[in-house]
């Protein structure tokens, strides 16, 4: 009698786990690595930082003041602040973050508004240099996921990439104001995959995915073939392709355009998710092109969020998970970067640029 007590015990909890199991939803899922492996935690940055790809997060001069408070503990020198804005609000932006010396630095965007009138490119460029003598130091973020360009102050612009004839004299502009253009192109590729149980980024592609029925949408290596275009149309500016120009499942697509192309550089912004599980293959690129790697964030401005990113990229640690900052499914693991890497990649690469 006991043991067929024991059997039918057995077998209830057995039904019961199989239940729970099935009704844990994948979006749900915040797993703990059981793993009793080095834990490191990374408080400051080892060499100085300048955070070349952030957003005007702080909306007053309070806000400002503890980002500050936070940047000055992790080793965070200055902070770039891609706008996207024009006109007013830029001038208002700008307005808030200069009070800070060269804690700062604020990029305007490009005026869209127009786009498809006579005399734009002219009304465009004027209102480039006139955010360049209020003090824009840059352009950007730009972007463009396939329907054209639309990060803007004004108006999106939809059939205009980046490689068009009618933005090519602005591109060519900001070289000769010696204005870096921070670009963003695509989305990481399971974006424009089917949302089905073969899709590797699956979480987060459900929450960006890119319809591609669109009409006259590009694609994926489309709109690395408009970058590749714009950057050889102006050899005398310098690009800045942010999230590694969304090349993080292929890094050998960015390697290609960094051998051709002197003026081309790639920020690592919010895709330490995205390369970190694949840390020897990530490492050596970074080994390979570490003068054409610029630290960035894009991910707020919380302290913890800084440590993460400092522990991807400084230490050896394995199969760890930070669901407070990303919304993948896979863990992380840090890429162990030599201290010449670190250097450039922290500092020394866009304090170049930015001279």
């Amino acid at each position: 009698m006991n043991k067929i007590l024991m059997f039918l015990v057995t077998m209830g909890t057995g039904i019961l786990t199989c239940q729970a199991q099935n009704e844990i939803l994948l979006k749900d899922y915040r797993p703990k690595s059981v793993y009793n492996i080095q834990k490191t935690k990374v408080s400051k940055a080892k060499f100085p930082v300048i955070d070349v790809h952030s957003h005007p997060y702080a909306k007053s001069d309070e806000e400002i003041r503890d980002w500050i408070k936070t940047m000055d503990a992790k080793g965070i020198e200055k902070t770039l602040i891609l706008s996207y804005q024009t006109g007013k609000k830029f001038d208002s932006i700008y307005q808030v973050y200069s009070k800070y010396g060269d804690r700062f630095e604020v990029w305007c965007g490009f005026d869209y508004s127009g786009y498809n009138e006579k005399g734009w490119t002219r009304k465009a460029i004027k209102e480039l240099e006139r955010c360049f003598e209020v003090g824009a130091k840059g352009v950007g973020e730009l972007g463009d996921k396939g329907s054209g360009l639309f990060y803007s102050g004004s108006s999106p612009a939809p059939g205009m990439h980046i490689n068009d004839p009618r933005i090519q004299p602005l591109l060519k502009r900001c070289g000769e104001l010696g204005m870096p253009v921070n670009i963003h192109v695509a989305e990481p590729i399971w974006m424009y995959e089917p949302i089905d149980n073969e899709n590797d980024g699956l979480m987060n592609a459900k929450n960006w995915q890119i319809d591609t029925s669109k009409p006259d949408l590009l694609l994926h290596g489309e709109l690395i073939d408009t970058l590749d275009e714009a950057v050889a149309n102006n050899p005398g500016t310098t690009f800045i392709a942010c999230h590694y120009a969304n090349c993080s499942y292929d890094l050998d697509i960015l390697g290609k355009l960094f051998d051709k192309h002197d003026n081309l550089y790639a920020d690592i912004s919010a895709r330490y998710a995205e390369t970190s599980p694949t840390p020897r293959t990530t490492a050596a690129f970074y080994k390979k092109y570490q003068d054409r790697l610029l630290y960035g964030t894009d991910m707020g401005m919380d302290a913890s969020m800084y440590e993460t990113t400092f522990r991807i990229l400084e230490t050896d640690d394995e199969h760890f998970y930070a669901h407070d900052q990303f919304g993948y499914h896979w863990a992380l693991h840090g890429l162990g970067l030599d201290d010449q890497t670190l250097r450039k990649v922290y500092g020394e690469n866009v304090r170049k640029i930015l001279e």
